[in-house]
This record gives structure tokens, C-alpha cells and sequence, in this order.
């Protein structure tokens, strides 16, 4: 299991726990979706139109078990290091609607990359579910183009090398950027500091992007894709890249 949202008032939970999780009752107003049925449907469409190997899937919810946030992970057999990825999320207490966003996971560390916008579902209304299928179909069609955007900055952020003291300074960028909370921060400087993952050891952009991926961990469910896609752009935009 992932160590994905273990602070910040989350916790992982496999397919058997998500499944126990009691849905709201349906009002006139307001249609909850069963977190355990959007994992399902949207893990069944990925799998008839992405044409690549499924891999894992990373589940998430807050304590009181309100929000959701699931990954879906997909290899791509021409990349060992860097695969496809569907972020999920929704919420019970009302707080979020269903969004979804195409993007990367490396491997070595289950840390995400998204880039772009996420797409939302309509809020949990009359036929919310039926509205699903179309989302997810667009996103997934977008989802070839991003994929190769992210390939191509994960190859060029490896090739720009950087000293601490940029590390430390964009970290302090992003921080006020709101790409991440302070608690966060620090953790992104001790990533960087003492890497992980042998994998990250030179001092590249890509090493300090995965330093501050693997800080944002610990997001809640409800700002995780947002915050990995403002860190992507944060990165872009500060090193020159893309």
C-alpha cells in the first residue's frame, strides 16, 4: 500500500474497505455516487480505451471516511520509469464535486505528475452518474497528449542541474505560491536534502520535483490535484522548462 495520504487527516484503504463506506441517502436535490462505484466504472473505461497494462490502483479517504481520492496507475511498455495516471476524487459531505485528471506516476516511488486542468463532474445532482462515462472518455483522449508533455518535462528536468541553495529557494517560492502547506515544505527540503530513493540523488530538477512530489504526500484529498498541477506549472515556469 502506498504511503499516500497518511497525514493531513487521511489514511489508504484497499477496494474491500472503500466498498464498506455508506453513501448518503438520495434527497431531491442532491445524488451521492458510491466512491466505491466511481472507482469501478472509471477503472472499467480506462481499461477499454487506454490499450496499456493496468498496474495498481491507490486509494485514499479522509478520517471520517467523506472525501476520496483514488490513482490509477498504467504502464506504458515503452517508459519502465514513468507510467499513466487517472487521479479521482469526490466527496460525501458535499464539499467536492467528481473530478478527474490525466497524468504520470513514477514508479519507483508512486509520486504523481499532473499538468493541466481537472475535469469536473456536474455537482452530485439528479443523473450525475449517467454523466460520468462522457467526462471520463474526454479526459482519457486528452490524456495521450499530456502523458507525452509530462515524458518530455520529466527528460528535460533531468538535464538541468541545480545547487541547494536554488532547491531551497524555489521550495520557498512554491511554498508562497501556495503549491504546498509549510509542513510540506519542510518535508520537501528533507527529501532533498537526504533523497529517499537512490534514484534522485544528483541534484537536478527532476531530483527537487520529485523531492516536493513525494512532500505532497500528505495533501488532502480534496487539494491534491490541484497542488500537483500547480507545482508542475510552479516548476515549468521557474526553471525555464518547456
Amino acid at each position: 500500500m502506498s504511503n499516500m495520504m497518511i497525514h493531513c487527516g487521511g489514511k489508504p484503504v484497499n477496494f474491500a474497505e472503500l466498498t464498506a463506506i455508506e453513501t448518503p441517502k438520495q434527497t431531491d436535490t442532491y445524488e451521492p455516487v458510491a466512491f466505491a462505484d466511481i472507482l469501478t466504472n472509471t477503472k472499467s473505461i480506462c481499461d477499454d480505451l487506454l490499450d496499456l497494462d493496468f498496474v495498481d490502483q491507490k486509494l485514499a479517504i479522509s478520517k471520517n471516511e467523506q472525501r476520496f481520492f483514488g490513482l490509477l496507475q498504467y504502464k506504458d511498455p515503452e517508459n519502465e520509469e514513468i507510467g499513466k495516471a487517472i487521479g479521482i476524487r469526490s466527496s460525501h459531505d458535499k464539499s467536492m464535486s467528481i473530478g478527474f485528471c490525466a497524468g504520470a506516476s513514477v514508479f519507483v516511488c508512486d509520486n504523481m505528475a499532473f499538468t493541466g486542468e481537472v475535469t469536473y463532474m456536474r455537482k452530485h445532482t439528479k443523473n450525475v452518474f449517467n454523466d460520468l462515462q462522457d467526462k471520463l472518455v474526454s479526459v482519457l483522449y486528452k490524456s495521450k497528449d499530456k502523458f507525452a508533455n509530462i515524458l518530455k518535462d520529466a527528460e528535460a528536468m533531468k538535464d538541468v542541474k541545480i545547487s541547494s541553495d536554488d532547491a531551497y529557494s524555489f521550495i520557498g517560492r512554491a511554498l508562497g505560491y501556495q503549491a504546498f502547506g509549510a509542513r510540506q515544505a519542510t518535508d520537501a527540503i528533507r527529501h532533498w536534502n537526504s533523497p529517499p530513493y537512490s534514484e534522485f540523488m544528483d541534484q537536478t530538477v527532476w531530483s527537487l520535483y520529485n523531492a516536493c512530489t513525494e512532500a505532497l504526500k500528505s495533501t488532502p484529498p480534496n487539494k491534491i490535484l490541484e497542488r500537483h498541477i500547480s507545482l508542475h506549472n510552479r516548476t515549468l515556469f521557474e526553471f525555464g522548462i518547456g
